[in-house]
């Protein structure tokens, strides 16, 4: 009777916090949400939400469900749901992604790929071969 509500997982609530005058050199895993207004060089991989405020800059690969970018990122960017690119933003390198949200004046100088897509378009061309 009461087993019910003991079996459902708890949701972690972890927000790890790297200041506007911290450096981190390295690789990071977590299951809790992230901002940087600092600066990291290395890897982060979480299952939360990462958010790089207007001073934070990562150079590496970053690994999460959602993220909000309002800095600086160099390197390789996966993210499994939402991407949220603020005016202020500026990304280089290469950027797999499932949605997109770009603000006007955010610079997106990457090679991106969206999951969902590809799976679509395969489904839609067997689909037409089939009934051609």
């Amino acid at each position: 009777m009461f087993s019910e509500k003991k079996d459902k997982q708890s949701q972690v609530l972890e927000r790890n916090i790297i200041g506007k005058n911290t450096s981190i050199i390295g690789d990071v895993i977590s299951e809790g949400d992230f901002r940087i207004d600092g600066k990291v060089e290395g890897t982060i991989k979480t299952t939360g939400r990462v958010v790089i405020g207007k001073t934070g800059s990562i150079n590496g690969k970053v690994t999460c469900d959602n993220a909000d970018i309002e800095g600086k990122f160099s390197g390789e960017l996966t993210v499994n749901n939402l991407l949220t690119l603020k005016a202020t933003a500026t990304i280089s390198g290469d950027v797999i992604i499932s949605k997109l949200s770009v603000e006007p004046g955010a610079e997106f100088n990457a090679s991106c790929s969206m999951k969902g897509s590809v799976k679509e378009l395969k489904s839609e061309q067997t689909k037409k071969e089939r009934t051609a």
